[in-house]
Formats: structure tokens, C-alpha cells, sequence
């Protein structure tokens, strides 16, 4: 059934929707025009035209729709900032990255424990719980995504204590708190919201049109990096593209209502694009660029 991507009250067709919208932009609400403002046009629109837009724009089978969605908002012909800076990474670039990203690590696998409770599908629960061992758990011989952060911010020569010690900026903590909200949905919509953002690691996203990676490969065999920062990027570079995939067919395996879904994750790409904003505020904090 169509929804209201802004306000998520259903209505019984776009045209509904597109009637609402244009009268709460009229209005001036924050919520709606902004929407409208991101995801399609920064100009008017008639009603029949904002209809067909917005029937358009969430058609489309879900798991291509999420992957399509996030190279537009990440890796399309503006490719978000922070992979910008990732194509030549600075000290302070990848120090911002450790100290943030370790605030969003801790967050995930609790939002992550959340689906584990919520659902009863045995396979959902086994990929969540091997996830939160990858990402946060680690085993004798592979340590975790958050232990390989820490090393490479100790690369950096920042201490682990400085690391651990060092609070989470107001946009991360912002968007955790989104994320936070968000984990109260229906567990496929939660699903769908966060390993939706794995896909930011995923090296195959070129196949469907992504205009960079999200770091240079080059780092990868370049002496001008500690083996830390590349253990860590190789780490995401390989588990990513099977943690989104496999998520995503999890997802449009039990999803039921899949215009919610895609609300959904549409809020959670939004509220990653400010996080990752986080990062880059956090490398000019320390580059004192900006006080």
C-alpha cells in the first residue's frame, strides 16, 4: 500500500500521497519538503506529475531497489564526501573514521541483539549472531572489525585508551539515536536499515554503477599505509558484500509490507550520510582545521 515517505501514513494510492505531500509542503513542513527536496526534485510539482514520481521511484523489486538507492545516495556522480576522502586517505581521515566509527560499532551490535529477540526465523538468528561475532566478538584466529579498528587507530599512533576514552560527536551520537528509534520497527525493517549499510563495503557495487569504491584498492599493496589500516579495510572489503547480500535476501524473504521497508531504509541511508559527516568533522577537529 502506499505511504507517505515523510510522515508514513498510508493512503489508498500515489495520487493520495502526492495530494498530501504538495499540502504539507505548502505548509512549509520540514519533513515533507525535505524529503521531496532529496530524493526528487528541488522544484514544484503538479499533483499527477509528483504521483507518477514518487509510484516510480519506490517500484521495483526490494533487494535491487536498496542496492540502487544507496549508489545514488553514496557512490552516484557526487559520491558522498567521506569516500572522497577515503580515495586518499589522510592520518586525521582515518583517525576520524576509528574514533567515530567505534561509538557506531558498539551501537550496531546492540541494534543488531534487538532483531535476534524480535524474530522467530532460526536463519535470521544465526546470520545476526555470526554477524555480532564478526563485527564484535572476534574468534582466536580472526579478530573482529572492532579490534582491527582499534589497531588501526593504534597505528595511527593514537593510544587504545585515548581511543576509548574519546566521546562521539554530536552527529554520531545524533545518529545513533536514529538508529536507536528505528531498532523499535518491525525486525525486517530494522534488518534492512542497518546491514543495508554494509553495502558501502561491498567491492561489487561497480557492477550496478557505483563510480568509486569506497576506499582506493591501492592502499591495499602501498607501503604509505601501516599493515593495521590495511587489515581493516581488507577485513570489510571481503565480509561486506556477503553480510549486505545475504541480509538482503533475508529481507525480501520475509518482508510483508515493502514500501514500508524502503521508508525505512531510506531514513537509515539519510541518517548514515550525516554520520559519515561525523568523520570527516572529526579528521578537521584534528588537523585543526576547525576548533
Amino acid at each position: 500500500m502506499p505511504i507517505c515517505p515523510a510522515c508514513e501514513i498510508k493512503l489508498e494510492s500515489w495520487g493520495s500521497v502526492s495530494s498530501h505531500m504538495i499540502q504539507q509542503a505548502s505548509r512549509s513542513d520540514p519533513g515533507h519538503v525535505m524529503w521531496l527536496n532529496r530524493n526528487l526534485s528541488l522544484r514544484e510539482m503538479p499533483q499527477e506529475e509528483l504521483a507518477k514520481r514518487l509510484e516510480t521511484f519506490f517500484s521495483g523489486e526490494l533487494r535491487s531497489w536498496i542496492i540502487s538507492r544507496f549508489i545514488e545516495k553514496f557512490y552516484g556522480d557526487k559520491p558522498h564526501p567521506f569516500m572522497i576522502a577515503m580515495q586518499n586517505p589522510t592520518r586525521e581521515v582515518l583517525l576520524g573514521y576509528v574514533l567515530e566509527h567505534q561509538h557506531f560499532l558498539v551501537n550496531w551490535v546492540r541494534v543488531l541483539s534487538k532483531i535476534v529477540y524480535e524474530t522467530d526465523q532460526v536463519d535470521v538468528i544465526r546470520f545476526e549472531l555470526e554477524n555480532i561475532t564478526t563485527e564484535f566478538v572476534g574468534t582466536e584466529s580472526s579478530p573482529s572489525h572492532y579490534e582491527l579498528l582499534l589497531r588501526m587507530g593504534e597505528s595511527m599512533g593514537m593510544k587504545r585508551e585515548e581511543i576509548l576514552s574519546t566521546p562521539p560527536l554530536k552527529g554520531t551520537v545524533e545518529a545513533i539515536n536514529t538508529w536507536r528509534k528505528l531498532s523499535q520497527r518491525n525486525w525486517v525493517e530494522v534488518m534492512a536499515a542497518m546491514h543495508s549499510l554494509e553495502l558501502v563495503a561491498d567491492k561489487n557495487l561497480r557492477r550496478y554503477g557505483a563510480k568509486i569504491h569506497y576506499f582506493n584498492e591501492k592502499i591495499l599493496d602501498s607501503n604509505d599505509f601501516p599493515e593495521a589500516v590495511k587489515n581493516f579495510l581488507m577485513e570489510g572489503y571481503e565480509a561486506d558484500q556477503y553480510h549486505a547480500e545475504e541480509a538482503l535476501d533475508l529481507v525480501e524473504r520475509y518482508a510483508v509490507d515493502q514500501e514500508r521497508v524502503k521508508v525505512t531504509v531510506l531514513k537509515s541511508f539519510d541518517t548514515f550520510s550525516k554520520y559519515l559527516l561525523s568523520r570527516l568533522e572529526r579528521a578537521l577537529l584534528l588537523s585543526g582545521v576547525i576548533a
